[in-house]
């Protein structure tokens, strides 16, 4: 039967990657975490013993609450949540149903550590095109909601990484970087453990605009005139950051859901 205070892992599936996605709370127990440390995408920790004090950080936004089997942490989160007037759900069957479901779940043995703010901090090099929007995207969507990310001039990012706990990616020598023939972002799926038949689409996509291999697929041209495009109409770099996190939604959920919609014009043959 159908509740109005949980969702199912079919349902949250969904949601997940999306812009309007709820804030994901994790509050599984510190036993259940070391056996499994995954983390469902873009969810965050928080303990059940103190919801009290962090509820009310959750006002005005929807919330779906995560315990290992969706019964009593979960159950008891989101009723305070809910007390704190949060709209607030708990995962039906939680983290193990979702596993079961074979629910996307971020590997977290690479995830940098986390500032006092509970935030990852990125660096890499200024005027981003695609792969430097790319990677803020998929870490923004899937990993870390909250993550801030400086742009700087190349011969400083590692000097900025070291001074301000940084980690750089899309330059040379750095594990986040590419690899092969592969980009920045294809190695963010896989070592954030994310591959996906719609991400993966979407690697193929960035790798072709990237590296300049527009013969991949046919969507690499018009996807790199977009980011060339973006980054001429922004001079700030976290302006076209925002800008073009829309552009990347947009192409997301195409490759999720309409890669076989076609359009034409008319859309009927015109009566004689």
């Amino acid at each position: 039967m159908s509740s109005n205070i949980q969702i199912t892992p079919a349902q949250l599936s969904r949601l997940v990657g999306l812009p309007d996605v709820p804030v994901l709370v994790d509050v599984r127990i510190d036993e259940d975490v070391a056996a499994d440390p995954r983390l469902l995408p873009a969810s965050e920790r928080r303990s059940h013993r103190d919801v009290a004090a962090w509820a009310s950080a959750y006002a005005g936004r929807k919330v779906v609450v995560i315990c290992q089997r969706g019964q009593k942490l979960s159950e008891g989160v989101a009723a305070w949540l809910r007390h704190e007037g949060v709209a607030a759900e708990n995962l039906a069957g939680g983290f193990e149903a979702w596993r079961e479901a074979g629910g996307l779940l971020v590997e977290t043995g690479k995830l940098p550590q986390r500032d006092a703010a509970g935030r990852t901090l990125w660096v890499t090099r200024a005027r981003p095109k695609v792969d430097r929007i790319a990677c803020p995207w998929l870490i923004r969507r899937f990993v870390d909601p909250h993550a801030v990310f400086l742009f700087v001039s190349a011969s400083e990012v590692a000097d900025v990484a070291d001074r301000f706990g940084a980690t750089p990616f899309d330059i040379d020598g750095v594990f986040w970087s590419h690899r092969g023939e592969r980009c920045s972002f294809d190695t963010m799926i896989e070592q954030f453990g994310l591959s996906s038949p719609a991400l993966d689409q979407l690697a193929m996509i960035v790798r072709a605009a990237d590296t300049a291999r527009l013969d991949l697929v046919p969507q690499a041209a018009g996807f790199l005139a977009a980011s060339l495009g973006l980054s001429r109409m922004y001079r700030d770099d976290l302006a076209q950051l925002e800008a073009g996190m829309l552009l990347y939604d947009a192409f997301y959920r195409w490759c999720r859901d309409a890669g076989d919609e076609t359009h034409n014009w008319p859309s009927a043959p015109a009566k004689i």
